[in-house]
């Protein structure tokens, strides 16, 4: 098993996230949607989200960026898993542990996938999201974004640190 030697800890040293930035810039969806190291490294230095890493010894295996501010509170803002890691389980890991932070303060998990990214869209699909909305052209024209939702119930109903399971419609 991988994970014996793999930990998820907050990304937080610049070298860290330059170092992600360049690999998200390398890498589809970003790379089609024509997005830069310099937009991907923007994305680390909003100071409301939240960046966790999943390494092993120096190397960044993949990263989770989440949100838990605003409308859509239990954002989940990026997913990347390097692509020497994929297939490797490093996603659903990152997945479960943003799941796991989210839920904890907020019934909802909500994220955006592009709608070419057919094996992202997929993937989503199997962990239990499901189609909120679409965004059109959101982009770059003739590329939707799909809203995804997990949720484990409405908002109003929702207390903090609850646990509860979370509702799948299939």
């Amino acid at each position: 098993m991988i994970w014996e030697l793999m930990r998820i800890t907050r990304l937080s040293s610049e070298r860290d996230r330059r170092a992600a930035a360049a690999l998200m810039a390398a890498s589809d969806p970003w790379l089609a949607l024509g997005l830069r190291k310099e937009h991907c490294l923007k994305t680390f230095g909003v100071p409301y989200r939240e960046t966790y890493a999943a390494r092993e010894g120096g190397e960044i295996a993949g990263f989770v960026v989440i949100t838990m501010y605003g409308t859509f509170r239990g954002y989940i803002q990026v997913l990347f898993v390097a692509p020497g890691w994929r297939g490797r389980g490093v996603g659903e890991e990152l997945m479960a542990f943003a799941e796991g932070k989210i839920f904890a303060r907020s019934p909802n998990v909500f994220l955006c996938v592009s709608s070419f990214n057919k094996g992202a869209i997929r993937f989503y699909r199997r962990l239990g999201y499901l189609k909120a909305g679409v965004i059109k052209d959101f982009f770059i024209k003739g590329s939707d974004e799909l809203l995804l939702r997990k949720t484990a119930g409405p908002l109003r109903e929702f207390k903090p640190g609850q646990k509860g399971k979370t509702h799948v419609k299939r």
